[in-house]
């Protein structure tokens, strides 16, 4: 994501210049080579995110619409990769926790370096959750009631899980970011995120 955001900048500006000059293309090299210039001032954890891995590069290939064979192996190579907890540990935490990492967006910007706080969700970003909070992002589903609609299976619970761990490993080029999976959140707050969406004590079920 960020990635992309710092691409579209870049084009933005190379298309200026482009323009002023007369051009009608922008060479994806000249493009790649601004990028990576833009980035010579970061600190090095900050290069590293630059970096994308298979599945990365194959969702940027196809963008974000891989063919059925391609997807198929992305799922699996993700769903492979998924950490649980300790066994007799659930996969439910605390909701009261969630529920404040839900509402949190700090994390991994430039001017949460060095860090100073835990990392949050930012879920309400892209979903809603509480029904009585009025603030909320569309790009992902409402997940309102979403426990209660599904009874608080346990399954459902291990899904909610595993799509927040890693939600590529049941929609290959999902928008949803890989919290897990990237070191982002720990087990810990993704056992608190599910509880936020799953426990029958959550206001996102009442």
């Amino acid at each position: 994501m960020l990635r992309a955001l710092i691409r579209v900048a870049v084009v933005a500006s190379m298309a200026g210049s482009a323009l002023a000059q007369g051009a009608h293309d922008l060479d994806r090299g000249a493009l790649d080579r601004a990028i990576k210039d833009s980035w010579r001032q970061a600190q090095p954890e900050w290069l590293q995110r630059l970096k994308q891995d298979d599945t990365q590069a194959l969702c940027s290939l196809y963008r974000n619409n891989p063919p059925a064979d391609i997807a198929a192996a992305i799922q699996a190579r993700e769903k492979a990769a998924i950490k649980y907890p300790a066994a007799g540990v659930a996969l439910m935490g605390d909701w009261k926790k969630g529920e404040r990492l839900a509402q949190s967006g700090y994390g991994m910007r430039f001017t949460d370096y060095p860090p100073r706080a835990e990392n949050g969700g930012n879920c309400f970003a892209c979903h809603q959750l509480d029904p009585k909070e009025l603030s909320y992002g569309t790009l992902g589903p409402s997940l309102a009631a979403y426990g209660k609609t599904r009874n608080f299976a346990d399954a459902d619970v291990k899904a909610v899980y595993e799509r927040i761990y890693n939600p590529q490993a049941a929609v290959a080029c999902a928008n949803m970011p890989r919290l897990g999976a990237s070191g982002f959140l720990s087990l810990e707050q993704i056992r608190d995120l599910t509880a936020y969406v799953m426990s029958p004590e959550s206001p996102v079920n009442k």
